[in-house]
């Protein structure tokens, strides 16, 4: 979900652009969003802080008419399961779902299955790999979502060993932006770095294996979030043709550079030169919205962090005949997620179950 700060910014230029002091400029501007998935991204923020960055808690909302959809487009042509499905989300969602005295939330046998080992899991959602790996389709309706980082690394590790075509390794240049801080922060310990935002010092790639964009190259074809397929390695560039949305089964091949990257979350300034590159093997919940897919694993041995990241999740899958393997700590059908103390914080903001 858009900061607060992103959306009052467009209205402020739209004023100037226009000039016009009436909101947006006086032109009617349509927003979409549901409330009960994650909300805007504060590292090492609190829950109030999520709270105060949401559009809600902007003084655009109180101008902002709000209009409910009422029907579900997914499920028109599918069974009657799809239906039960949504409305189990929807409980989700909702708060309504009945959780444990612990606060959690007990997952039904009939929307999921539980897999007791991280390789159990990856054979449900990637069984065959070495077969199908070469499907376009196939690749494209499935994925295995984690909270966290490490654990998506270490699942895509662990995937893409199972692909039969040839490694290559491209390590990227590190160093610090100020050069009073080179002594203190060497080269040895800038590679050990791995924040969320840019690509891994050491990043190893398959040719046939998905890979996501981590930033914009040429909008709206190849944006941050967009999900690829390696068909070439070279030294210098990587070519890839687009895996998912309103650009899949272009034969077009696009080619991806080196680039500088710099985060923004670390108490001092350092650059990256690699590939704005991960595999998509796996991804993490947050970047799992908007996709959609068939076959969807969800690896919970790390709690999910976050309000509504377990309803992103459910909405990835396209399907309720979709499959859903899970795999949670020591087996258990307990949901790894306080999903409802999130819900009461919220809660006493604003509704969290209504959307716009």
């Amino acid at each position: 979900m858009m900061h607060k700060h992103g959306l009052e910014a467009v209205n402020r230029t739209l004023q100037d652009l226009r000039g016009n002091k009436d909101l947006m400029g006086g032109l009617i501007v349509v927003l979409t969003g549901d409330f009960r998935q994650t909300l805007p991204v504060i590292p090492r923020g609190t829950m109030a802080d999520e709270i105060k960055a949401c559009l809600k808690s902007s003084y655009l909302w109180k101008q902002v008419k709000v209009m409910k959809l009422t029907t579900n487009m997914r499920i028109q042509n599918n069974c009657q399961n799809s239906q039960r499905f949504s409305d189990y989300l929807l409980k989700i969602g909702d708060g309504q779902e009945a959780t444990t005295e612990n606060g959690k939330i007990r997952l039904s046998n009939e929307f999921c299955k539980i897999c007791p080992t991280l390789e159990n899991l990856t054979n449900q959602v990637y069984p065959d790999i070495t077969l199908n790996i070469q499907n376009i389709q196939w690749l494209q309706e499935r994925a295995i979502l984690a909270p966290l980082n490490e654990k998506v690394k270490e699942i895509n590790f662990t995937v893409q060993e199972k692909v039969p075509t040839a490694a290559r390794t491209y390590y990227s240049i590190d160093k610090c932006l100020n050069d009073e801080e080179t002594t203190s922060y060497p080269v040895e310990f800038l590679n050990s770095l791995n924040p969320s935002c840019i690509p891994l010092h050491r990043l190893v790639l398959k040719v046939g294996c998905p890979i996501m964009l981590l930033r914009n190259l040429d909008p709206p074809k190849l944006c941050n979030g967009s999900r690829l397929i390696v068909k070439a390695l070279h030294a210098h560039i990587i070519e890839a043709t687009i895996l998912t949305g309103p650009f899949e089964g272009e034969h077009v091949l696009y080619i991806i550079p080196r680039i500088p990257l710099i985060p923004t979350d670390l108490p001092f300034s350092f650059q990256r030169l690699q590939f704005p590159l991960r595999l998509a093997f796996a991804i993490t919940i947050n970047k799992a919205q908007g996709q959609s897919l068939r076959v969807s694993g969800l690896d919970l041995t790390d709690e999910c962090f976050s309000h509504g990241q377990l309803l992103n999740f459910g909405f990835a899958t396209v399907l309720a005949g979709g499959f859903r393997p899970i795999q949670a700590k020591d087996c258990s059908l307990e949901m790894l997620i306080n999903e409802e103390r999130a819900k009461k914080d919220i809660e006493a903001k604003f509704h969290a179950g209504s959307n716009f």
